[in-house]
């Protein structure tokens, strides 16, 4: 079966960064169809950034030029490098995977989110 694990969510100050990271089994991250995703409170959920199968990166404007998307393939683990945060940043992040159209944003799996607090 196919289980996402974020991790490397915390608390930072601003202009700090943080490495989150997605460790995948039942999936092949190499694949691609994975992706980054964000919920703040009150908000819907936001599309950080995704890889699709032919490995084109997508990111989203706000984040365009500070975050980064890197998979290590030999450890099958999806990473998210964010630098320079904002407190607009903060939310739980979630790891997505399976390009599916009929699936919730677009992904049939996702991880359980990991907590990213950006203070001023």
């Amino acid at each position: 079966q196919v289980q996402l694990v974020e991790s490397g969510g915390g608390s930072v100050q601003a202009g700090g960064s943080l490495r989150l990271s997605c460790a995948a089994s039942g999936y092949t991250v190499r694949t691609g169809c994975m992706g980054w995703f964000r919920q703040a409170p009150g908000k819907e959920r936001e599309r950080v950034v995704f890889v699709n199968s032919y490995g084109a990166i997508t990111y989203a404007e706000s984040v365009k030029g500070r975050f980064t998307i890197s998979m290590e393939n030999s450890k099958n683990i999806l990473f998210l490098q964010m630098n320079n945060l904002t407190p607009e940043d903060t939310a739980m992040f979630y790891c997505a995977a399976a390009c599916d159209g009929f699936r919730y944003m677009g992904f049939r799996f996702w991880g359980q989110g990991t907590q990213v607090t950006v203070s001023s």
